[in-house]
This record gives structure tokens, sequence and C-alpha cells, in this order.
């Protein structure tokens, strides 16, 4: 019995921000993949996770990010990286959440980067206030750090095991799924909602 969908938000609700650094470095020139490797190099203290925690200011993150992928290879700058981040709401994904919310408690975890961190534009903007407004709790993990899912099950006084967890990143679903949760790694809109509708036995489109 489903009692609760939980919501990754870039790259389940939003196209993935993967496809706009491709797209970036193709433009540029730029070795294939560059800003993903560093942001994958020493994961837990580089530019990127030391941003995220909110160690860092704006500034410091352009200039080690542009040193840490200088290191891999081409130098690129921390804030030309930041507005890629965005991507575009899914309006089909969109649709998918209303009608969830409609039987099933919403939650939504996102990495979303320190409020102050980004300017509007790219930051707070992609958080549109009309979806935001669909979930029943929000939990960033910027703000908050470990134990997230555990916090997200106890705020919506559900069992993990009736709870679905979407997220683009295979790494953020092992958790959820050590916990007996049913999760759904995002490919694509398709792929998803079909996922989610055998899971739910809803109609989502």
């Amino acid at each position: 019995m489903i009692e609760a969908v939980i919501w990754d938000f870039g790259g389940v609700l939003t196209t993935s921000p993967f496809e706009a650094f491709a797209r970036y470095e193709t433009e540029r020139g730029l070795p294939i993949d560059i800003i993903r490797r560093t942001n994958a190099a020493n994961h837990l203290e580089n530019a990127w996770a030391k941003f995220e925690r909110a160690e860092i200011d704006i500034d410091a993150f352009d200039d080690l990010f542009a040193t840490e992928s200088k290191a891999l290879g081409a130098e690129v700058r921390g804030k030309d990286v930041l507005p890629l981040l965005s991507g575009d709401l899914r309006p089909e994904m969109v649709e998918a959440l209303k009608r969830v919310k409609a039987k099933f408690k919403t939650g939504c975890i996102t990495n979303n980067l320190p409020a102050n961190a980004i300017g509007s534009r790219s930051g707070r903007s992609l958080y549109v206030a009309e979806v935001m407004a669909l979930f029943d709790h929000i939990i960033e993990s910027a703000k908050i750090g470990l134990r997230i899912y555990q916090m997200m099950v106890e705020t919506l006084q559900v069992n993990p095991k009736n709870c679905i967890y979407l997220d683009d990143l295979g790494v953020n679903l092992k958790p959820a799924r050590e916990m007996g949760m049913t999760t759904i790694k995002v490919v694509n809109s398709a792929q998803a909602i079909a996922e989610l509708e055998a899971a739910t036995g809803l109609t989502l489109r």
C-alpha cells in the first residue's frame, strides 16, 4: 500500500543539468565531461561539496572550481557552471506530481545550493512556487545534512516500505532502497512516469 511519493527536484521535475553541461562543453571545445569529472573528484571535499554545505561563498567556489577543473585538463570557472544547473521544468512530470498529490502524501528532497549563494535567475527562481506548493514537506540538504530520508518519513508519518522515491542519481536511491522504499531511477520522463504508474496504480498522463 503506497502512502507517499518522494521526489528529487533537479533532473526529475526538471531536465538534467548534465544535458546543459554537455552543451556548454561542446560549444566551448572543452574536454567531454570535464564538469562532471570535476564534480566527482574528491566528491566530499571538493569545491562543489563545500559550496553545497555553504562553507564557501560564490567567489571562493568560482576560484576553487577553476583550479580543480584545470587539474583535470581544462579550466572552467565555477560562476560559469552555476547557470547550467537550473534545467527546465518538465510539464509532464509536474502533471504526474499533481495527480499523485491527489491520492498520496508528497515530499521533496533536494540538494539545492544555499539560497543566498546564487542569483535569483539561476537559483531560487527555478524552485517555482507553484510546483513547490505541491509538496507536503520539502527538505534541502544544504541546510540539513544527513539522515534526510529518515527525517522525511518521520515528518510525513509514513512507513518507508510504503514510499516511492524518484531520483536521477543511483547513489541517492541506494539509502532510500535500503530503508525499504520502492525506488525509480529517472532516465527520462516517459520511463519514469510509466514506472510510477505501475507502482501506484494511477494514471498519471
